[in-house]
């Protein structure tokens, strides 16, 4: 998943780095809070792109005497950073910016551009409307890519399971940029036709609540991930099937899984064995396994297997 990640990542940040000039040049003429809430929200998505390209990078990192089970985590951790920028940079200066302007409201001004004075409301919708376009491409990419990754499971339930935070993260930020754009888009309209200049505020702090959820929803999701979480459910049965299905195998006792990166799974396996096993059948038995389970799924990068009777382990795990 990780070519298809970077991919997403990169049409997201060249749209971004776009938008937000566009967006910067539309709030200077014209004096259109939401769209300076709008450009500084782009700013955001496009460090936030070139994070999770250096998390991708760090993640990479071969394992060491330091961190001997390698960097995976890497991008976990830049992943939870994007989602706090977004509350931080993009939701939190909205209602700021966007409470200030219905407190103070001000009418947009005319834009002049190489001599010809333009109406600020048509600048403002001509801007947003090529940020449309090109957030709507770049919402397309993640959205090819996150829907051949889903399967058949539903959209959210697909999110809740992934373990690779990239495309998702990208995949959400559109899915806000977009939204947050239609919202600034009614407000700058609504404001000049009703005459109403603190719509303008209204819709900037419109676009700061979207930001705020979203950011608290990839929180929740990122900071799982951060502390540890299991191999999907479906994965774990598979390892237990696997293992119980080894001749000599008489009970599965636990099958204990983590990710330590989006493609990178550690299982910690207790079984019972056979007591008339000998030491080289035992050890047979651990090879065979360890290959098995590594080859039924690529992703399994570091099996340990522990040997305890069932009534032995049943003891230690309830102690």
């Amino acid at each position: 998943m990780a070519h298809e990640s970077t991919g997403a990542i990169y049409a997201a940040a060249g749209a971004n780095l776009a938008i937000a000039v566009a967006k910067f040049t539309g709030g200077a003429l014209t004096g259109s809070t939401a769209m300076l809430a709008e450009a500084v929200h782009s700013v955001v998505d496009t460090a936030n792109q070139v994070l999770l390209l250096v998390g991708m990078k760090r993640a990479e990192k071969p394992a060491d005497d330091r961190h001997p089970f390698g960097y995976g985590r890497e991008i976990y951790f830049y992943a939870f950073v994007v989602a706090l920028m977004i509350f931080l940079g993009g939701g939190v200066f909205a209602v700021y910016e966007g409470i200030a302007r219905i407190r103070h409201p001000e009418p947009d001004v005319d834009a002049e551009i190489f001599g010809y004075r333009l109406p600020g409301i048509w600048v403002n919708i001509a801007i947003l409307g090529f940020a449309i376009a090109a957030e709507g491409t770049s919402f397309y990419v993640a959205m090819r890519q996150f829907w051949a990754e889903k399967g058949k499971h539903t959209a959210i339930r697909a999110i809740r399971r992934s373990k690779d935070p990239t495309l998702f993260t990208v995949l959400a930020e559109d899915a806000a940029a977009l939204i947050g754009l239609l919202i600034a888009l009614a407000g700058v309209a609504l404001s000049h036709v009703l005459g109403m200049p603190s719509l303008d505020g209204w819709a900037s702090v419109g676009i700061g609540l979207v930001l705020v959820g979203m950011a608290g929803f990839l929180m929740i999701e990122t900071h799982g991930l951060l502390i540890g979480e299991a191999a999907d459910p479906e994965i774990v049965t598979a390892i237990a099937a696997l293992a119980a299905a080894e001749p000599g195998v008489l009970h599965v006792n636990e099958v204990l899984t983590q990710h330590l990166g989006p493609s990178d799974i550690l299982v910690n396996l207790s079984i019972d064995m056979a007591d008339d096993l000998s030491a080289g059948e035992v050890e047979g038995l651990v090879t065979r396994l360890d290959r098995a389970l590594k080859q039924r799924n690529p992703d399994v990068t570091r099996v340990f297997i522990e040997i305890q009777q069932k009534g032995d382990h049943a003891v230690r795990a309830a102690a």
